[in-house]
This record gives C-alpha cells, sequence and structure tokens, in this order.
C-alpha cells in the first residue's frame, strides 16, 4: 500500500473497503469518507453539510453514456438538454443554473471560460472512466470562491497494484457506438493509469423547427486522460493528470454570414487540461500544493462556414493544509490564485482572482461535530468578498443504527463573467444594459437535516434547504441590450428524500424525491426547473455477484419555460442488466425510455426516444 493519505484513501475506495453509496455487503453508510465537504477526508457522520456519492460499481450499473444523464439520477439534481448527446446541457442543482456550479475532475477544475457564463461544459463529459462523483449541494464560497452553488467532484480509476486494465465497446440505437479502454499499475512507488474512450452517435433531428433538412445531429467525442504518481518517501508524494477533450456536434438553429436563418450547423470543441500536485504529511499537518492550467477552443459552423470563435483560459494555484491536534480538533486552511482568459475575436480579456480561507472542525464526545469557516476572497473588477460558512452535526445509536441530525449555513458569490462584462461594454450593447456597471451575485442558504443509517446498510435521509440569490444576473430578453442586474431576490427552496433500502435474496430498493420551489425577484417561477423530481430503483445481483439487474423510473413535473408556459411532465423507465460470462468477461445491455415516452424538456428541441443499447467488456 501507497503510503500517501490520499492515495490510499483511494485505493480504500477502489477496494471497496471505505463504504460505498451502493454497499455489496450491509454496512453504515455514514462511515462513507468525502472530500468535497471541506476539500480533506472527512466521514459523513461528522459532516454537516449535504453529500450524495456515486460509486463505480453504480456508475457502471446504470451504464449512461454521458455524465449529465447519470447526473439526473441523484436528488436535487435537474438537466435540460437542447436535442441529444453533445448539444448545450445545464445541469441545475437545487434550481440554480449550472454556472453556478464548479465541476472538478481529479482535481482540475473543468470551468469553460470562454462561455457567457463561466461553467462547465457537462455535455462533453463522458462517463468511461470514472470511479467516484461526489455531489455537494447548496453555496460553497468558503472553500471553493466564486461559482460555487454547488460543487460536482469527479475521480477518475485509480491505478491497481499490478498491471491491469480493460476494453469495451457498445452499440445501440441512433448509429451509437463508444470503444474504450484503460491500462495502469504500480511499480515499487511509481503508479500509472491511461484510459481512452471513443463515443460516436448519428443522433436524431435535435428540433421541431428544422423542416428544411429534417436530418439526424450527430455528435463525436474523444477522450483521453492520463494520471501518474511517485511516492517520493513515505511522507511526500507527486501526482500529474493531463487530459484532453475533443467534440464535433450537429445541431439546428443558426445563422449564416448574411444572418441568414439555417439549419446545417456544427460546432467543434476542444480542451486540453493537465495539474501536478505535491502532498505532504508532516506531523500534525499535511499539505497540498497544485498548479494546473484549463484551456478550451470552440468554433461554430453555418453551412460549412465559421461564423463565431472563442478561445478560454484558467491557471489555477491552489494549497490546501490540515492541522490535526488529536481527533478532538482540527484546521483546515488554504490559498486559491487563479487567473482567467477569454478571445472571441471582438474582445480580448482576462483578470486575477485570489483567496484565501481557514476553517475550524471541533469534535465532541465523538457525537456533536462543528465547523466554522472564512474566506476573503479579492477580484480584479470588483474587489473584495468575505464568505463563510457554519455547520454541525450530531449523532447518537438509534435502533440497530444511528441517527444523525445536521445543518449548514453557508454563503457564496459570482462574478460577472469577462463575457458579460465585455459583452455590456461592447458594440453590440444598448441601454439599459450598456448603463449597467455589473457586481457580484451574492447567494446564500441553509438546510436543515436528519439521517437514519443501520448497519444492516438501510439509509434514510430527510433535508429542509432555503437559499438565495440577491442581484442576478440575467440577458434582457425583451429589447436584447445586453446583461442587466435584478435589484431583488430569487429564490429556491424545497425538501429532499433518499432511500436505500437492501431486500433478502440480493434485491435493493432505492429512490430520492425532491420538491423544490424556485421564485425570481418578480416572484414569478424561474425557467426549467421542475417543482417536482424522483427516482425509484430496484436492483438485484445473484449471491455470486455475476448478474446485476436494475430498473429506474424517473419523472419531473410541474416546470415552466421562460414565458411561464408549462412544460411537459414525464416519466421514463430505464433498465439495465449485466452478466460475468467468464473471468473479467462481463456482457451488458440497456434500455433506456423503455416506454417510448414522448416529451419535451425546452421549446422545440427534440428528446431521444426508446433505445437499447449492448455491449461486453473484458478487465485483466
Amino acid at each position: 500500500m501507497h503510503c500517501s493519505k490520499y492515495f490510499a484513501l483511494e485505493r480504500l475506495l477502489a477496494c471497496g473497503l471505505i463504504a460505498a453509496t451502493t454497499p455489496v455487503c450491509a454496512q453504515n453508510l455514514l462511515e462513507e469518507v468525502v472530500i468535497s465537504s471541506s476539500r480533506v477526508p472527512t466521514p459523513l457522520r461528522e459532516v454537516g453539510t449535504s453529500v450524495t456519492v456515486m460509486s463505480e460499481e453504480e456508475i457502471i450499473q446504470r451504464g449512461f453514456l454521458t455524465l449529465p444523464d447519470l447526473l439526473r439520477t441523484q436528488p436535487s439534481v435537474a438537466a435540460s438538454n437542447n436535442g441529444g448527446p453533445g448539444k448545450a446541457t445545464s445541469v441545475r442543482i437545487r434550481g440554480e443554473e449550472g454556472y453556478r456550479t464548479l465541476v472538478f475532475v481529479d482535481g482540475i477544475d473543468i470551468s469553460d471560460t470562454s462561455s457567457p457564463q463561466v461553467s462547465p461544459r457537462l455535455e462533453q463529459l463522458l462517463t468511461t472512466g470514472i470511479s467516484r462523483v461526489e455531489i455537494l449541494r447548496g453555496p460553497q464560497g468558503l472553500n471553493y470562491g466564486a461559482d460555487a452553488g454547488g460543487v460536482i467532484n469527479i475521480r477518475t480509476a485509480t491505478p491497481s497494484e499490478t498491471l491491469g486494465g480493460g476494453v469495451a465497446i457498445e452499440q445501440g440505437r441512433y448509429g451509437t457506438q463508444q470503444l474504450s479502454g484503460r491500462i495502469g499499475g504500480s511499480y515499487k512507488a511509481v503508479d500509472f493509469l491511461v484510459s481512452s474512450a471513443d463515443l460516436s452517435t448519428g443522433g436524431f433531428n435535435a428540433r421541431t423547427t428544422d423542416s428544411d433538412l429534417v436530418d439526424d445531429d450527430g455528435y463525436d467525442n474523444q477522450t483521453i486522460h492520463a494520471r501518474a504518481g511517485w511516492d517520493v518517501n513515505e511522507k511526500l508524494r507527486v501526482e500529474a493528470v493531463v487530459r484532453q477533450v475533443e467534440g464535433e456536434n450537429a445541431f439546428d438553429g443558426c445563422f449564416t454570414s448574411a444572418f441568414l436563418p439555417s439549419n446545417d450547423c456544427d460546432d467543434s470543441f476542444q480542451q486540453n487540461i493537465w495539474r501536478l500536485a505535491a502532498t505532504a504529511e508532516l506531523g500534525a499537518f499535511s499539505h497540498e500544493l497544485a498548479y494546473g492550467e484549463n484551456t478550451t477552443e470552440r468554433n461554430f459552423f453555418a453551412e460549412g462556414a465559421s461564423f463565431f470563435k472563442a478561445e478560454g483560459a484558467l491557471e489555477r494555484l491552489s494549497y490546501v493544509g490540515q492541522w490535526q491536534q488529536s481527533d478532538v480538533l482540527s484546521l483546515v486552511f488554504g490559498v486559491d490564485r487563479e487567473k482567467e482568459f477569454i478571445n472571441d475575436g471582438s474582445f480580448d480579456r482576462s483578470r486575477r482572482q485570489s483567496g484565501v480561507y481557514g476553517e475550524y472542525q471541533g469534535r465532541f464526545k465523538e457525537q456533536f461535530t462543528v465547523t466554522a469557516g472564512l474566506r476573503h476572497d479579492d477580484n480584479d473588477d470588483f474587489g473584495d468578498y468575505l464568505s463563510y460558512r457554519l455547520s454541525a452535526a450530531w449523532i447518537t445509536d438509534l435502533a440497530d443504527g444511528e441517527i444523525k441530525l445536521k445543518g449548514t449555513y453557508g454563503t457564496g458569490f459570482r462574478a460577472p463573467s469577462l463575457y458579460e462584462i465585455s459583452y455590456n461594454n461592447g458594440p453590440f450593447a444598448a441601454p439599459p444594459a450598456s448603463d449597467t456597471e455589473l457586481t457580484e451575485e451574492i447567494s446564500k442558504g441553509y438546510d436543515l437535516g436528519i439521517v437514519w443509517a443501520s448497519e444492516s446498510g438501510v439509509y434514510l435521509e430527510a433535508t429542509w434547504f432555503d437559499q438565495e440569490i440577491d442581484d442576478l444576473i440575467t440577458f434582457d430578453v425583451i429589447a436584447f441590450s445586453g446583461y442587466l442586474q435584478d435589484a431583488g431576490v430569487s429564490d429556491s427552496s424545497g425538501i429532499e428524500l433518499i432511500a436505500d433500502i437492501p431486500l433478502p435474496l440480493g434485491f435493493t430498493l432505492s429512490g430520492n424525491y425532491t420538491w423544490n420551489e424556485t421564485t425570481s425577484a418578480e416572484g414569478e417561477q424561474r425557467a426549467f426547473r421542475p417543482e417536482q423530481l424522483a427516482n425509484l430503483g430496484l436492483s438485484y445481483t445473484d449471491p455470486q455477484s455475476k448478474l446485476r439487474v436494475g430498473i429506474n423510473l424517473r419523472s419531473s413535473a410541474d416546470a415552466v419555460d421562460t414565458l411561464g408556459n408549462a412544460l411537459d411532465d414525464y416519466l421514463l423507465l430505464d433498465m439495465n442488466a449485466s452478466l460475468s460470462v467468464y473471468r473479467g468477461l462481463t456482457v451488458y445491455a440497456r434500455l433506456e425510455n423503455t416506454l417510448d415516452e414522448n416529451y419535451t424538456e425546452i421549446p422545440t428541441y427534440n428528446t431521444a426516444g426508446q433505445a437499447a443499447y449492448a455491449g461486453v467488456r473484458y478487465e485483466f
């Protein structure tokens, strides 16, 4: 076993030696260790924030090819898609826009700074190679700074003790084919892993308004991800990560250079990422120092001619430290410094932001944990901002398990993007937007919850949340003058219910329900935010763990569009199965939208019908 605490933690998670969200055997899920809450490993029993975790076993069994489809199965997560794989996709946590959510892959912030709003391009993120997803809900300005209305922390597969890997091929409806593979291992103090995936789909007609071409709008994605580590000694580890994503997408609804509408549209996406990190254990102190860079290029074409191109870059230097005197007291502290850049041909702009933070963590009689933290950020455009977070968790024995009461109050902010600022100062802006000096959005929110987890693996949770945003930045959809700032408060509140219940004979029942009421500054329901989201799943694993079968119902109800018109309520049934037929050889199949539900998430955009997929996977 490698000696670095963080790498050892990953190895334990990968090997199932620390509890997983969907357990193979009975275990108390409060023993789950998460990193996203305070950026250091912390058992769920001590965490007052709201975190859900998806294990590698669950990710593989569900089988979805893209991350947004996987995230839809989790509490308080809603997504809307513009017509199929590779098309613009918004993922909203607790009713907040996707650009208020940070996404990290192996510690790398994958935000695209070339977008109008700095946000992760989740439609470009495949599930292949992902071993763990943590979803941290609510304002998280304390540990993450700007744009952290929620955090999705993704870890890729961990290198095995010896040389190993796997290959997989999958085919299905809409001319879909994916080839993927990985290889990795460890030798003495060095370990590595390289994975790749090639997805191609013919897609379907993205928009109902495409009445001239009426063609399928396909998508291709090639992703390569590599990581390598060196345990210099028992106290010091160095790790490097490199990632490249290339996407080619066809869509409907663009304009030619002569400003004529067209449905012959394409776009290309390329993101190159690297990160170098060092972790050290020095007595009661642990340290992680990391530097990384994320560059993005996007190009849009109408009838073969480029009509828009944008480049972005994000450089990030971060330090996270922890001092742990004992199991009773620890301090977490850190520094983040980043520089972002955008160039779309009409303007070229960059800025820096620095943040420093500290968090106190106190534990009393192994039952009560309290945290309190403060962060100071300094942004080139709007100056200083203070964020803070308070949390508490109290746990005690009840029946054959434990009950936990938890609560959090946190704040955060979103800086106006470089695009928003430049647009309002550019030639296309007009009053009132051109007369508006954009400032940061301010968010704050709290949640209160109760959890019961038994030794037999039963997990029940209920959480109430309420969060609001002041000075919301929106585009002027009436006069198209540019970006405006709401004077009022936008609110999102609701309840989350989560259950995982092992049943006899290898069955497990799981589900979640979210009621989410969202209101704009004008008191209207906010667009594309369902008031009700639900998932209900039943899975079966045979005693030898060779056969796995799962069914999942997903429903969405009571959403409206930008004009306040009601959108479709829908209920989707997905089914999956896998069978281990020989050593390392597994065949699997998946049937999405089994009942062929016809529904609309965004007006004029089509959604996928019933689709079957099958594949074979070999691991060695």
